[in-house]
């Protein structure tokens, strides 16, 4: 019994020593005292005019950030047979009537960022993405279903040999498809460089690839390495062409030379373009060579390498692709849009005389305010 009281009285000391802290922080609470605010503590604006209006306004400002995400660069330029120019960019495929500048048709593809476009002898059109090989068939411009193990999906350049055969370009290393049986011939493994950024068939029907490492010749028959240039002023070969001689114009990041394949000697630099970024080399049929750089499109003299004309009016100064003698047109690819010249009859002097400068393809840049 005493043991019941002490336990109870034990009880009720707690009970009362909690409710007097209760009331105390009650207390403590109710006698803060509250801040003096007195008028002379309002903040006060001066009299003025409100603000000018910000150009562009909210709705105006949210569409130019949704486009300004939009990648309007032209990868790829390719003449098909039928004389159409296929324009591959970041935002799709599309065939082009070059005679007049229409579009003829847009092929909806499972990955638009396009790298490589090539052609084989069936027809049939072979597109490289950065999710991997698709084939078109040009009578229906619909995709025929493939599922190709390449070293990568990144396709960066294609090329069809005098075989027939489609040689494929990645970021890992080459690749040797049919196109008619849709399978894969044979891989170049330990590809020196890795990524294939450029293909071209020299002289002997054998086939030059740019690396990150140099120029390499490789057989076409025995997809064997025959022989490795890698004593170029700069390591990374960006772009190929062959010069009507059979002699290899390789544009690299610093300049272009020209390279003799059979022996691998480095014939000569091109003054003009000793320090500018080569991004793309065509031959056209009257014997010029159309150089783009990060710096503009340049024509020059095939022969003697000298400089002839800067060509102005681009939608951008970074050109990706050049393609000459095309619905008598010379079509660029740039990183802003695709534009094209109409030379004249009198070969080098390449521009009409109502037109002093390129005119831009409305159906691929930005819009224009």
């Amino acid at each position: 019994m005493v043991l019941f009281n002490r336990r109870t009285s034990l009880l009720m000391i707690s009970i009362l020593l909690g409710l007097i802290a209760i009331l105390s922080t009650g207390i403590r609470v109710r006698t803060q005292q509250k801040p003096n605010i007195s008028p002379t503590n309002n903040a006060t604006y001066p009299v003025a005019p409100p603000p000018k209006r910000v150009d562009p306004l909210p709705d105006d400002r949210d569409m130019q950030e949704r486009e300004a995400e939009t990648d309007y660069r032209i990868s790829n330029l390719l003449s098909d047979f039928a004389g159409s120019l296929w324009v591959g960019s970041w935002r799709g495929l599309s065939q082009i009537n070059p005679n007049t500048g229409n579009i003829i048709a847009c092929v909806s593809l499972p990955n638009v960022t396009i790298g490589a476009l090539a052609q084989d002898k069936v027809g049939s059109l072979w597109v490289g993405n950065y999710e991997g090989l698709t084939p078109i068939d040009l009578r229906t411009n619909k995709i025929t279903a493939q599922n190709l193990l390449l070293p990568s999906k990144r396709l960066l350049s294609l090329l069809i040999d005098k075989w027939g055969y489609l040689w494929t370009g990645t970021d890992s290393g080459l690749a040797l498809i049919s196109p008619a049986q849709g399978l894969i011939m044979t891989i170049v493994k330990n590809m020196p460089g890795v990524c294939v950024n450029a293909m071209t068939l020299d002289a002997e029907g054998e086939l030059g690839t740019g690396t990150l490492d140099g120029l390499i010749r490789v057989n076409t028959a025995s997809a064997l390495i025959m022989r490795r240039i890698h004593n170029l002023p700069g390591s990374t070969v960006q772009t190929l062409a062959i010069s009507p001689e059979g002699l290899i114009w390789p544009g690299i990041p610093n300049q272009l030379v020209v390279v003799n394949p059979k022996n691998a000697i480095v014939l000569r630099s091109i003054t003009p373009l000793r320090g500018q970024n080569v991004t793309s080399v065509r031959f056209a049929q009257d014997g010029s060579i159309w150089v783009g750089t990060t710096n503009g499109l340049l024509g020059l003299n095939a022969n003697t390498g000298a400089f002839l004309d800067r060509v102005a009016g681009l939608p951008s100064n970074r050109v990706l692709t050049v393609v000459p003698d095309l619905g008598n047109k010379l079509w660029v690819g740039t990183s802003e849009g695709l534009a094209w010249l109409m030379p004249t009859s009198e070969g080098l002097a390449w521009l009409m005389p109502t037109m002093d400068k390129a005119r831009p393809h409305f159906g691929f840049r930005r819009s224009v305010k």
